[in-house]
């Protein structure tokens, strides 16, 4: 009995069947990931196990798209077989029976419509009964049935060989069974190969490593496969994969030679028709296929680290809404310097002169103080670019307070994507009469204030937290990145009445429209004071309201489950709580004596069970709390300011920066991030560096090796 598409995807995935059906359900019916992950964990939760989180979710939903897709492939190919009235019931078995992609275009390959080959012009010419006759192996006298096929068209016996042969060969070649053997050969021992461009040595010197370059295909790292794909695109490189020639040959001659009942004539044809057919076709179609296996698996790899760096970093420790100074060093031109408020709004800017002269390094320390002073900054942001230590030590030489009287907390901030965020459309429209210079400075500030926030606004890809971006799958890429960054909004949270439409859009349920929509009746009517006033909004109707509103928070409304992750469509549970603890909701989120004496027995439903009520009580206890980590300030060594000062054996202070397959890389503060390599991150062995280490994870290292030249730093967390 053929499985529905629900039951195949739990079966690839491993997971409940009736999960996965639900999940299903649920995505038909236009519920997205965050929210079915949130607020629907009895509908995916099996009988006795734990409700499916947004990962799973996601390859729930990827998987079944993909097996829609399959059968609708499926269903072409039978139709496109029946209409050449070649489709037998036994290819029809074997079509209906797979669940292979590349089993099914094996099987539909001899029917594919094709230009024009050397065995078609072969068959135009008659030759194909001379071919079966070959193939059969029984005839003794083959020169003389060659002579059969004389024409205008085949001149000689030589000429009939060959075509017959031609013929063979494809056959050979797109033989589904003989596809598998040597696919089968080329997973278990195909070899890379790579070596350098003639005369393309001097140029193509970064990729000297390939130059001559042998690895078994099956253990080559997505990192190396990546490098090497790239010197091959950028035409360095001659990449070659494939398994041992005779070993593939001596397959397909124990697959179509008959060693016992064929003729010695024709058995050297066959023999002849199968290295022409291993060498000029198969061989070459196969390495294509791996040649784009391969680079799909090292491109998921690769996605799979960007995308756990990119969360890691949107997820990095907030300030939170605390009125911040920024300043984005510069020695010509300056340090552009901005102060926004607790909101991130813009309230002034300037330019600061440290590099110039004594007389402006005491012009512009006046300046700061009277900053701090008049705009009652709490917090100061650096970026970490050209001139940031030296702006750093200056601003903390100066000994600032906040207003409360404590010392003046500084922070160096990385300015990665600031510049591609300044001239954006999105950065034009919320600073029209500002330039870029100004733009990057806020941009600097408020991502001290809310990373998530301000990351939003920027493309993922300039952010620098990835491994060969650039030469992924590009598609796959923004896919997998827009999901990450929709994930951690969502977990998150947002400020419905400081949100950006940019922050918005990502949402569960909005979108870019209703996102915009949002902003412009905030700015007609005044901020929002309840959930309920979404419902108002042009276009959101029910379903974008039930997707979006436990994601969005209102600081300060009347009903405080509104500034909450409790959805409004479970209000009245908490308020049944309350009135059965004679309290108000207030009293429930302020008393933890009166959340611990409810029994979450008590309000199971048909629509909500212990999950949900669990994820109730656990949200009263800390409404509307940031998820994220608490900020805290870190130094540089005092000591190191560019690569010049690093000695062997220093230890220092870093930052994790960006995390690869092959290891780390770490700020230290000298403009130059150092790789602590996979071999050097503990002490003991370790298979993947995030296990180990996380994105803006500060750090000691130590410096084992500095190649000035190259501006390389070899660096070790084995202290």
């Amino acid at each position: 009995m053929t499985q529905l598409p629900e039951q195949r995807v739990a079966a690839q995935l491993g997971l409940n069947a009736k999960s996965v059906a639900a999940t299903i359900e649920l995505l038909n019916g236009g519920a997205t990931v965050p929210f079915i992950a949130r607020y629907r964990k009895e509908a995916t939760a099996s009988a006795n196990g734990a409700p499916l989180d947004e990962v799973q979710i996601g390859q729930i939903k990827d998987t079944y798209q993909k097996l829609l897709d399959f059968d609708k492939r499926r269903e072409a190919i039978l139709k496109s077989i029946a209409e050449q009235d070649k489709l037998t019931p036994e290819l029809r078995r074997k079509i209906d029976d797979t669940n292979s992609l590349t089993d099914l275009e094996d099987l539909y390959l001899p029917y594919k419509q094709k230009r024009k080959t050397r065995a078609t012009m072969a068959m135009e010419r008659g030759l194909e009964p001379l071919a079966n006759v070959i193939i059969a192996q029984r005839e003794t006298s083959l020169e003389r049935m060659a002579q059969l096929y004389l024409s205008d068209t085949v001149l000689t016996v030589s000429d009939a060989l060959q075509g017959a042969r031609d013929i063979l060969a494809e056959r050979i070649s797109e033989d589904a069974d003989a596809r598998q053997r040597i696919r089968n050969l080329f997973e278990r021992e195909a070899t890379v190969r790579s070596t350098v461009k003639k005369g393309k040595e001097a140029e193509g010197a970064k990729f000297k490593d390939y130059f001559d370059f042998e690895e078994p295909l099956k253990r080559v790292p997505s990192h190396r496969l990546l490098a090497l794909r790239r010197g091959e695109a950028e035409g360095f490189l001659s990449v070659s994969i494939s398994p041992g020639e005779e070993a593939a040959i001596e397959r397909l001659e124990r697959q179509f030679i008959a060693e016992r009942s064929g003729t010695p004539v024709c058995k050297e044809q066959m023999t002849l028709s199968i290295r022409d057919g291993y060498k000029r076709l198969l061989k070459p179609s196969l390495e294509t296929e791996f040649a784009q296996h391969s680079k799909a698996k090292a491109d998921t790899e690769a996605i799979r680290i960007f995308a756990d760096n990119l969360q890691q970093l949107l997820l990095s420790p907030p300030l939170g809404q605390q009125r911040v100074l920024a300043i984005d060093p510069g020695y010509r031109t300056g340090c552009k310097t901005v102060c926004l408020d607790a909101q991130g709004n813009l309230l002034m800017d300037t330019v600061l002169y440290l590099a110039q002269s004594e007389a402006q390094r005491q012009q512009a320390a006046l300046a700061v103080n009277n900053l701090v002073s008049k705009y009652k900054i709490d917090a100061i942001a650096i970026g970490n670019g050209t001139a940031g230590r030296e702006t750093e030590e200056f601003v903390r030489s100066l000994g600032l307070t906040k207003p409360s009287g404590e010392s003046m907390p500084t922070y160096v901030i990385s300015e990665q994507g600031a510049s591609i965020y300044s001239a954006s459309e999105v950065a034009r429209t919320e600073f029209p009469d500002r330039d870029v210079t100004v733009r990057g400075a806020v941009s600097i500030g408020r991502r001290l204030m809310d990373p998530l926030a301000e990351l939003v606004k920027i493309d993922p890809k300039s952010i620098g937290v990835g491994q060969y971006q650039h030469d992924v799958d590009q598609a796959s890429l923004k896919t997998s990145l827009d999901t990450v960054v929709e994930r951690c909004v969502n977990q998150v949270g947002v400020s419905l009445n400081t949100a950006s439409a940019h922050l918005l859009r990502y949402i569960s349920g909005l979108g870019p429209q209703l996102a915009g929509n949002i902003v412009d009746y905030r700015a007609e009517h005044g901020a929002f004071t309840s959930r309920d006033q979404l419902k108002k909004v042009p276009r959101l109707g029910p379903k974008a309201f039930e997707q979006c509103a436990g994601f969005l928070r209102i600081e300060g409304a009347k009903n405080p489950l509104d500034n909450s992750a409790v959805h409004p469509e479970r209000y009245a549970i908490v308020e049944q709580m309350a009135a059965d603890t004679g309290s108000t909701i207030q009293d429930l989120i302020q008393n933890p004596d009166l959340r611990q004496s409810i029994n979450p027995n008590r309000y199971i439903s048909d629509t909500a069970g212990l999950p949900t009520l669990r994820d109730i009580l656990a949200e009263l206890a800390k409404p509307g709390r940031d998820p994220r980590e608490q900020l805290s300030v870190f130094d540089y060594d005092a000591r190191v300011r560019t690569i010049d000062d690093l000695q062997e054996g220093m230890i220092l202070n870093g930052v994790v920066t960006n995390i690869t397959a092959f290891g780390a890389f770490v700020d230290i503060g000298v403009k130059q991030d150092g790789l602590v390599h996979v071999s050097q991150l503990a002490n003991h062995y370790v298979s993947d560096p995030k296990t180990v280490v996380k994105v803006y994870q500060k750090v000691k290292v130590k410096v084992l090796e500095v190649d000035k030249a190259r501006k390389r730093i070899a660096l070790s967390m084995k202290i």
